[in-house]
């Protein structure tokens, strides 16, 4: 089970990291160690939105740091996975398989500094499995021999836990579904299933709040606010076991007074700038929560599980 924390443990700890911030700040060896802040954004959505939605961020982290930040959008998952392990970004925010799939190819690559905490205090989410409304597809067993559009390879949600859990229940996505096939990210995903490319997708969400609004936070939060979906034109059909919140994680070798500054930075934005916070999270939230690596070996073994199994 996830573990729940209240947004009281985001305000008990903010004069300690607020202290970290301003030890940081006097301290600027680390700045000549990393003159430019690099983030990594994933794939998932138009690149125009993601730098909007980041927009306010790069401008805060430049505040606080005190060095230029650069925004790199990946087209892909595996862009900023890459961008990271070879040390071309210095930070991201990441899906738990996303993390899994860094720390399997170099364990030294990257460290966890938060993770989301959801409006009903669970540090979880969920994959859901959708299809068009007017479809005559009412459950999972309805879509025997359809196809099926993933998000990303390295999607948590949009790809390992849904072709995980659905084989264990016995629906094996490369024997039930006629065809699978990658959508080019979450919003693609959607897109193509409306456009009736695919009978069913997948997609992250919280699975709380209202429905008619996409729920509280996700990728169909996102796309129910910039108009881009109508919640009465598809059907959740399946809906995972709750997944953990992905990390944002900065490079291993980073600093630590600029890993204490960074932490401290996304532990006090949802109190100092909403808005902001809600923009780079995909939605409402409580807080970032401090997490390590260990919140995330499920995952990490999840995802060996499926490399094995592609193995054999």
């Amino acid at each position: 089970m996830i573990a729940r924390r209240t947004l009281g443990v985001a305000f008990a700890g903010l004069a300690t990291l607020a202290a970290l911030t301003t030890i940081a700040y006097a301290a600027d060896d680390w700045r000549k160690q990393v003159p430019v802040f690099r983030v990594g954004i994933l794939g998932g959505e138009n690149e125009a939105d993601r730098l909007k939605d980041n927009a306010c961020f790069k401008e805060l982290l430049e505040t606080r740091l005190g060095v230029p930040v650069e925004l790199y959008p990946a087209s892909d998952y595996a862009g900023v996975m890459q961008g990271l392990i070879s040390k071309n970004l210095e930070y991201a925010g990441l899906g738990s398989a996303a993390y899994a799939g860094i720390v399997i190819q170099d364990p030294d690559a990257v460290e966890p500094l938060v993770t989301t905490e959801q409006i009903d205090g669970s540090l979880g989410y969920y994959s859901v499995l959708y299809v068009r409304a007017d479809s005559p597809y009412k459950s999972i067993e309805d879509l025997k021999g359809k196809s099926l559009a993933f998000a990303d390879p390295n999607s948590t949600s949009g790809y390992l836990v849904p072709a995980f859990e659905l084989k264990q229940q016995g629906y094996d996505p490369a024997k039930f579904f006629s065809q699978t096939g990658f959508g080019g990210g979450h919003e693609q995903a959607v897109v193509a299933v409306l456009n009736k490319q695919y009978d069913a997708g997948v997609t992250w969400t919280s699975g709380v709040g209202e429905l008619s609004e996409g729920y509280s936070r996700g990728n169909l939060r996102k796309m129910v606010d910039k108009g881009a979906l109508d919640m009465k034109d598809i059907r959740v059909v399946w809906k995972s076991n709750l997944i953990t919140n992905g990390p944002r994680v900065i490079r291993k070798d980073a600093p630590q007074e600029l890993k204490d500054l960074v932490r401290g930075i996304l532990v006090n934005m949802p109190i100092e700038n909403r808005l902001c916070a809600e923009a780079i999270a995909g939605g409402e939230f409580n807080s970032f929560q401090p997490v390590s690596h260990d919140f995330y070996k499920t995952i990490i073994e999840m995802r060996n599980e499926l490399k094995k199994a592609r193995r054999g």
